[in-house]
């Protein structure tokens, strides 16, 4: 099969265009991570460039006293009626339509512009595209390369290139899911004094979520708002039977002041009598905004960082003991949408000022 030709000297727009046009649905990224691979390759000669499944990772070695990472993920969700790529507009006002157009092949499309024209970067530089990203956490693409290649990932900031509106969101919150049931005893509801309602006993940990007041954190100098929802209420065996069990499941989204397993003590005080049961958990990152890269990055971008409210893989660079920010062109709310589109003006921006902190 013919590797799609990728032009790394063209502008990171074009390039963004490009890299819609090749279908890399989770899973199925080998076609996207040849082309990257090889324009890396017969493009970028003074980078290293190596090869991890459908990863492709590059790296200058010119022993700067700091190096940066800069990550983004190859795949998207399955398409939905938009793909090929529409072009919009014009000049300042063009669009760019198509799946993969905000999460994130704009972002992917301006580490690639920087990867094969800034040859003599201020800081040394670390090139990661990586793979399944958007399916369960246990294929993610990083999570493997932190295994097999973990020095690829070390530096003094990681940028995560997911979109931000253009804007640096700044670490991220933790997230956390658990369970707690309600237990009760069958009987036919006809006869319902018999029995003990199992839904009925998880109404005061639903108040309590009710009444719940979320904390408001500042770190930094950026608020995170924390959350507490009930997610799913399950329980129910026929419409004329008392039921036995029920479960309640709740997402916290966290400030990363705390970790997970604070979390989790704050947690069993708001349930305090009920046994929990956690399915899910992540921590979050920290802005380190005080770090000397970051607050280099900060004032190249011009603007006013923001908390990230969400998840994102800067956790995992955090988790290795280094600041990590998102900055990426695109809004975030259009990820994963049939109308996913982004502004050229948007991918212009983060390449400017990235070239700027490169340059």
């Amino acid at each position: 099969m013919r590797t799609a030709t990728l032009d790394l000297r063209a502008d990171p727009v074009d390039i963004t265009g490009a890299l819609i046009d090749i279908p890399s649905e989770s899973g199925e990224e080998a076609t996207i991570a040849d082309a990257v691979e090889h324009a890396l390759r017969t493009r970028a000669p003074h980078l290293e460039v190596v090869r991890d499944g459908d990863a492709v990772l590059a790296r200058t070695s010119f022993g700067r006293p700091s190096r940066v990472v800069f990550a983004g993920h190859l795949d998207t969700v399955p398409a939905n009626d938009n793909l090929p790529l529409r072009r919009t507009g014009s000049g300042d006002d063009e669009v760019l339509h198509g799946l993969g157009a905000v999460d994130m092949k704009g972002g992917d499309a301006v580490f690639l512009s920087l990867a094969a024209t800034v040859t003599e970067p201020r800081h040394d530089v670390s090139y990661v595209f990586y793979d399944c990203e958007e399916i369960e956490e246990a294929r993610n693409g990083l999570r493997r390369i932190e295994r097999t290649l973990p020095d690829w990932l070390r530096g003094d900031l990681a940028v995560v290139g997911e979109p931000s509106n253009a804007v640096i969101e700044a670490g991220c919150q933790g997230t956390m899911r658990v369970e707690l049931r309600g237990t009760g005893k069958r009987a036919h509801t006809a006869r319902a004094w018999m029995g003990v309602n199992a839904i009925h006993a998880l109404a005061e940990p639903l108040r309590r979520l009710a009444e719940y007041q979320p904390r408001t954190v500042d770190i930094d100098g950026l608020t995170y708002r924390e959350g507490l929802q009930a997610v799913r209420v399950g329980g129910g065996v026929a419409g004329n039977v008392v039921p036995d069990d029920a479960v309640l499941a709740v997402n916290h989204r966290f400030a990363p002041d705390r970790s997970p397993e604070q979390a989790l003590a704050h947690l069993r005080e708001v349930f305090d009598g009920y046994e929990l049961t956690v399915t899910d958990t992540a921590g979050g990152a920290l802005p380190g905004l005080a770090e000397p890269a970051t607050a280099e990055l900060v004032r190249a971008s011009g603007g006013q960082p923001v908390a990230k409210l969400g998840w994102t893989d800067v956790a995992r660079f955090a988790a290795l003991g280094m600041p990590a920010v998102n900055f990426g062109p695109g809004d975030p709310t259009l990820a994963h949408t049939k109308e996913e589109h982004v502004a050229a003006a948007e991918i212009t921006r983060v390449a400017d000022v990235l070239r700027a902190f490169l340059s």
